[in-house]
């Protein structure tokens, strides 16, 4: 990647940064760590275990492909996958930071077009999972939870909410999604005569990413599994976060609870996705769900707090890593 685009991430990115720790109480936040003690550090290192399992799913994208490539490492990729973590974090929008900064660091090692439908098919595991999780995570609530009128309206919305987006994410995976997109976009006022002269300039790409991106689902099935799991896997593992937080204030703290905290939590912090860190939304999530499973407000203050520190710290690394830069 070229210096000016490298530093260009990474000045954005610490702005950004220093707008979310200026948020931040820090006696609260030093009370916090100080109450959890070595578990904050458990809560630390466990994301260090878990881009593994983000890096392996897009590892394995990469190599189903067919194309020439340069050689890179595995712990490369991973450096890249924490940096493109850290700035989704610290972008409005969510995506529209980290995957053009994945696109361009991998462009010279496997060419645009082959680097960019693997970013494309990565993010749509990705958010493939997160649907798969919060649809078991509404079977998981009902196998272990007191069910009533309301929950049981708002579970059976999900569970609808999640079956379309499954549906919708297989159809994407079957024909791809560049070409559908861009027609998508080439009707949106403001953007639409650039988005139709950007499809007639390379309407051949386009169609070649998508290709590539149906040849995952299609022909290699076991790819398309094993990134799927991984991802899955990587979401109910993280579930240990939030259980680990709790064995400071409750030591009879229950992992499948954790696990429906995590889920209903991250629901509604998606559903904010235009707030970079999704400040505040987070919160409200841990809140919410946190009293639908009897536990106390302050409980769920506590867990939000030092998931919220951890998510700076790690994007703060993420960031420096980004002038980790190999050189040529």
């Amino acid at each position: 990647m070229k210096k000016k685009y490298q530093n260009g991430f990474l000045i954005f990115g610490l702005i950004v940064l220093a707008v979310m720790i200026s948020q931040l109480d820090f006696q609260e936040v030093w009370e916090g760590i100080g109450r959890a003690g070595y578990w904050f550090l458990a809560v630390v290192l466990l994301w260090a275990v878990l881009y593994i399992f983000n890096t392996a799913a897009w590892w394995i994208i990469i190599k189903a492909q067919k194309g020439e490539e340069k050689p890179f490492s595995f712990l490369w990729l991973y450096k890249i996958t924490v940096s493109g973590f850290a700035l989704n974090y610290a972008t409005p929008g969510g995506l529209m930071g980290g995957e053009p900064y994945r696109i361009m660091s991998l462009s010279p090692y496997i060419g645009t077009e082959r680097a960019t439908s693997s970013v494309l098919l990565y993010v749509m595991t990705h958010i493939f999972s997160h649907f798969w999780f919060w649809l078991l995570s509404c079977v998981l609530y009902v196998l272990t939870q007191p069910l009533n009128i309301p929950m049981g309206m708002l579970l059976a919305a999900v569970t609808a909410f999640c079956l379309t987006a499954i549906w919708f994410f297989l159809k994407g995976y079957k024909r791809g999604i560049a070409v559908s997109g861009m027609n998508i976009l080439s009707h949106i006022p403001f953007i639409k005569k650039r988005a139709k002269r950007f499809f007639d300039n390379h309407a051949e790409q386009l169609r070649t990413i998508d290709r590539q991106i149906a040849a995952l689902h299609n022909q290699n099935h076991r790819t398309f599994f094993t990134a799927v799991f991984l991802e899955l896997a990587c979401r109910v593992v993280s579930a240990l976060e939030i259980f680990f937080i709790l064995l400071v204030i409750m030591p009879s703290a229950n992992y499948l609870q954790c696990i429906l905290i995590l889920a209903f939590t991250s629901l509604f912090a998606n559903m904010l996705f235009f707030i970079p860190l999704q400040l505040g939304g987070r919160e409200g999530g841990f809140l919410l769900s946190a009293k639908g499973l009897s536990i106390g407000a302050s409980e769920g203050i506590f867990v939000a707090l030092l998931v919220r520190l951890r998510e700076i710290i790690w994007t703060g690394i993420g960031l420096l890593l980004i002038k980790m830069e190999k050189k040529s």
